[in-house]
C-alpha cells in the first residue's frame, strides 16, 4: 500500500510541476535589454508576468504526455536489475491515466 502511495504522490507532483510549466510565459529578450538600474520596476509584485490559463484540452495533453513519457521510459528499462523502476514507472502512468479516465477506469 505504501509503495503505490509513493507512486501516486511522485506522478501528481511531477504531472504539477509540468503543468506549471506550461503555465508559464517565456521572458521576451527585448524586456531585458537597456533597461538601467535606475529605471527598472520596484516594489513587490512589479516584475511578475501573468501566466497563460490552460484550457481543459491543455491539460490533458500535458498530463498524457507525462504517462506516455513514464511508460516510454519503462519499455527502455529491459535489464533485470531494471524491473523494480519500470514497474514504479509504470504505476506512476497508471495513476496519471486513472485520473484522465475518470474514477471507474482500471
Amino acid at each position: 500500500m505504501r509503495d503505490r502511495d509513493k507512486s501516486a504522490v511522485s506522478a501528481l507532483r511531477s504531472a504539477l510541476a509540468a503543468l506549471d510549466n506550461a503555465e508559464a510565459v517565456p521572458v521576451g529578450e527585448a524586456g531585458l535589454r537597456g533597461v538601467a538600474l535606475e529605471h527598472s520596476p520596484v516594489g513587490a509584485g512589479t516584475t511578475e508576468a501573468a501566466r497563460r490559463e490552460l484550457s481543459e484540452s491543455n491539460v490533458v495533453d500535458v498530463v498524457r504526455a507525462e504517462a506516455a513519457e513514464r511508460l516510454e521510459a519503462a519499455e527502455r528499462l529491459t535489464a533485470p536489475a531494471h524491473a523494480d523502476r519500470a514497474a514504479r514507472l509504470r504505476a506512476e502512468a497508471a495513476v496519471l491515466l486513472r485520473f484522465l479516465d475518470g474514477p471507474g477506469a482500471a
